[in-house]
């Protein structure tokens, strides 16, 4: 074994390359079909692992440990299988800490719902009580287990994988997960366990990203959803550091539902940790078409509020607002109303928009926010034919024309909609330069009105004809 490990560091590269293509062609998971746990007492190298076999830096991987908390699920591809990957905290029994029992829970669920099991230690320290604690509950489970010896970086430490034989849970693989060897033979043997030719997920699912500031609910919402406690909720706020994909095919929909990491201010990001849990915040809602924007109904709308969401804005992507926490109100015979013409003035000139008022914790109107979502992810795609697009918005001109600029009248002669994925719209006339943006808002909030693009940002061009 030892030899071969050795020699197949030559043909890594190859299959890593061919693992990183077919990950990036699939990367949304699902909890379908064949699923891999990547479980191991804190700090061996699971992330790290879990990285290389979805081809992307998907979990983040620090020095301390701990770090991942939540069940992170990742892509990869093998040898003609394809399989699901989780990434699970640091298993850790009788602990104190509010983390750690709730990480145990979580390694828990991801045995539950896995084919198959990489145990992963660490060959630098050897066996340990924990490494211990784990082996006695994977034995316990009728599920194929696959023992991992990591960190083996030369011959020396090779030889000290066969400690790990007294653990009675097979055979270990020497394998470096930074550096990818000895994870061949591993998966080698992995996907036998696992059935071939099962049918890849369906790149145009709509993609609905979860977000908001820290501790207002992300992850309760994203656990009432699917009805498990997929995602750890505590009282502390940026629990959540991942990005965790969920395939949601339920009631009529099927779409990928992302949570996200609570974003900061900045100035409030001092962990490097947390700094990379809000990069991947951001860069959900790039990947999403609709955000589920979340806020605390105790607190209003804050600075950080309008921050997200004129980053969702900016992005071109369609957004819901969800006000959470609204059974701890007080309520008077207008509240509601109130606060929605509140903030509506607060999110202006944009505020074509859907407003839900829940209660996670109660389950109070949690799945009308799924049907704003679908509706506002319909809206962004819609494409409005020439011909009417034309006869409805030239009357809307007529009605009200460009304000003269210098003497020169501002003529639009035609409208066309861009093929492009977001509502974008061009007005071809005579002298661009001279359309200003209050006309610009007015010819939005036609099109709004007779075309319903609520929820979607609308783009605006003008074109010399």
């Amino acid at each position: 074994m030892i030899k071969r490990y050795f020699l197949q560091n030559k043909f890594l590269a190859v299959r890593s390359k061919k693992s990183r293509i077919f990950a990036e062609l699939n990367r949304y998971t699902t909890k379908m079909g064949n699923i891999v746990a990547i479980v191991g007492r804190p700090n061996v190298g699971k992330s790290t692992l879990f990285n290389r076999l979805t081809g992307e830096r998907k979990a983040i991987v620090h020095e301390e440990s701990g770090v991942t908390r939540d069940r992170h699920y990742g892509k990869s591809f093998w040898n003609g299988v394809e399989f699901s990957v989780i990434d699970t905290g640091g298993y850790v029994q009788g602990s104190e800490d509010i983390f750690e029992e709730e990480i145990r829970k979580q390694v828990v669920l991801a045995v539950e719902e896995s084919d198959v099991i990489i145990f992963v230690v660490d060959t630098q320290v050897g066996v340990t009580d924990l490494d211990e604690i784990v082996a006695r509950m994977l034995r316990k489970i009728p599920k194929p287990v696959f023992l991992m010896a990591n960190k083996v970086d030369n011959i020396e430490q090779s030889y000290m994988v066969y400690d790990f034989h007294r653990l009675g849970v097979g055979e270990p693989y020497p394998v470096s997960s930074v550096s990818g060897a000895g994870t061949g033979e591993l998966l080698d043997d992995l996907v036998k366990k696992l059935q071939a030719d099962l049918p890849l997920d369906d790149p145009e699912l709509p993609r609905i990203a979860i977000v908001g500031r820290p501790n207002v609910g992300k992850s309760s919402l994203l656990n009432a959803f699917t009805g498990e406690e997929r995602n750890i909720v505590t009282p502390i706020s940026g629990t959540t550091r991942d990005s965790i994909n969920t395939r949601f095919n339920k009631f009529g929909y099927d779409f990928i539902l992302t949570d996200t990491a609570g974003l900061r201010k900045k100035t409030k990001v001092q962990e490097n940790v947390e700094f990379y849990s809000v990069m991947r915040s951001v860069r959900v809602i790039e990947n999403s078409d609709v955000c589920i924007l979340m806020l605390d109904a105790q607190e209003g709308v804050l600075a950080q509020d309008m921050n997200i969401f004129r980053l969702i804005q900016n992005n071109r992507k369609g957004v819901v607002v969800v006000i959470n926490k609204w059974d701890l109100v007080e309520k008077e015979t207008n509240t509601m109303k109130d606060f929605e013409a509140e903030i509506r003035h607060q999110l202006e000139p944009f505020t074509d928009v859907p407003i839900i008022f829940t209660s996670v914790t109660e389950k109070q109107r949690i799945h009308r926010a799924l049907e704003a979502a679908m509706e506002v992810f319909e809206n962004r795609k819609r494409h409005v034919p020439g011909a009417q697009l034309n006869d409805v918005m030239l009357q809307e001109i007529e009605k009200y024309p460009p304000p003269s600029q210098k003497g020169k009248y501002v003529k639009i002669k035609y409208v066309s909609q861009l093929p492009t994925y977001a509502p974008t719209f061009a007005f071809y006339c005579n002298f661009p330069q001279f359309i200003k943006d209050p006309y610009k808002r007015y010819l939005e909030n036609r099109l709004r009105e007779h075309f319903k693009f609520t929820g979607v940002p609308v783009q605006i061009f003008f074109r010399k004809k």
